[in-house]
């Protein structure tokens, strides 16, 4: 990936490149033979995550007594620059394990961990969080799914919409209203761990124009009984835990569009030394020349604030405006440097076989994710002391 000199502040050790290797490997020899199909099927399947989960690769951050290897944040970055780095966009395996998973660990009892960490470390359960609804999008103070008490259970009713992993899914974390009354709305905002087989649960799938491979989905709660004792942590409190688990997401989600621009860069770039216009090399323009050293100098920029925010979140620091900075810059790069890399491929570059073509339509679901482009821009402004 990427042709410019690369020098890391971070703190790889050998363990970590031996495990890069590996890693790689096992992708190499089991997942990118098969993409195409999981292109074609809108969906990697559970075997996909299964296969994750024998090969250790599910929670490698988790206790070793829920299945976990206890291993840093620095193994997580590694998954993600080699999935990145083979355009591997719609396997996300790290997103059950790494992203939701957590919210059981920090937020659960002794015993909703015992019966769910070790299935997800395994690829034996493949986790999903739910939080966007259609009416509201980005705006999660105000979500209309209610979670009604009764005795001993609550009564769940609306829906969810664009759910990552959504039809392979089986434990849902969803917000849910259960004080419609609160004094702020978003202080009325709860947690429940949703089993995808409960009756009343219904499914479908999106038909997005890219991460074809991704089975993004919406879900619909029809008088749905669940458990109290699903409550993840306490009532009223789940928007806290969500933007308490916003930052690393955002940060890990910085991490993604990153290496995502930087395949497109090369995909770019490795075009640029091989396409002819008028008999020269598109790489022998000025033009090319000029705007393949401004893609360069922005990746560069990109992965040096990025490693920086990474030092500093392992250090225990509070990032969660410069996140939304780096969500934002690493998201509209990645875009933008694939509508590029189209432009160099020409005809070519719009061809749904060619890496490029997906790099662009994936890509584009990145200034959407994790809250959009729009939402990352106004944490900033807050910060900045505007809009009160």
């Amino acid at each position: 990936m990427y042709s410019l000199p690369k020098k890391s502040l971070l703190p790889f050790t050998e363990e970590h490149e031996k495990f890069r290797k590996e890693f790689g490997e096992f992708l190499d020899k089991e997942i990118v033979p098969h993409y195409m199909e999981f292109e074609s099927n809108c969906c990697v399947g559970k075997e996909t995550f299964k296969k994750f989960g024998e090969h250790g690769y599910g929670c490698m951050w988790l206790d070793k007594k829920y299945g976990g290897q206890e291993r840093d944040l620095l193994y997580s970055i590694v998954y993600g620059e080699e999935l990145n780095r083979r355009g591997l966009n719609g396997v996300l395996t790290r997103l059950s394990s790494d992203t939701v998973a957590p919210y059981i660990y920090h937020h659960g009892t002794e015993a909703q961990k015992e019966k769910y960490l070790p299935k997800v470390a395994s690829g034996d359960c493949c986790m999903v969080i739910c939080m966007t609804e259609k009416e509201h999008g980005s705006d999660l103070a105000n979500i209309e799914t209610t979670a009604v008490k009764e005795g001993d259970h609550y009564v769940v009713n609306g829906g969810k919409i664009y759910i990552s992993n959504g039809m392979v899914a089986d434990l849902a974390i969803v917000a849910v209203r259960t004080d419609p009354n609160a004094e702020k709305p978003h202080k009325g905002i709860s947690l429940l761990l949703i089993p995808t087989d409960t009756p009343g649960f219904e499914r479908h799938l999106l038909n997005k124009i890219g991460l074809r491979s991704q089975d993004t989905s919406e879900y619909i709660f029809n008088n749905m009984i669940v458990p109290a004792e699903n409550l993840l942590g306490e009532e009223n409190r789940g928007f806290y835990y969500l933007m308490e688990h916003l930052q690393k997401e955002r940060l890990m989600g910085s991490w993604n569009t990153l290496g995502m621009a930087e395949y497109a860069f090369e995909l770019a770039l490795e075009r640029a030394k091989e396409r002819k216009g008028a008999g020269k090399l598109l790489g022998s323009y000025q033009h090319w020349q000029y705007e393949l050293a401004k893609a360069a100098v922005a990746l560069d920029q990109a992965r040096s604030y990025v490693e920086h925010l990474t030092m500093l979140y392992m250090a225990g620091e509070n990032i969660s405006t410069q996140v939304s900075i780096a969500k934002y810059a690493t998201a509209e790069l990645s875009f933008k440097i694939s509508d590029m890399g189209v432009q160099i491929w020409g005809g070519d570059g719009i061809l749904r076989d060619n890496a490029i073509a997906r790099q662009f339509v994936d890509t584009r679901h990145y200034r959407l994710m994790a809250g959009t482009s729009e939402v990352q821009l106004g944490i900033v402004a807050k910060a900045l002391g505007l809009g009160k």
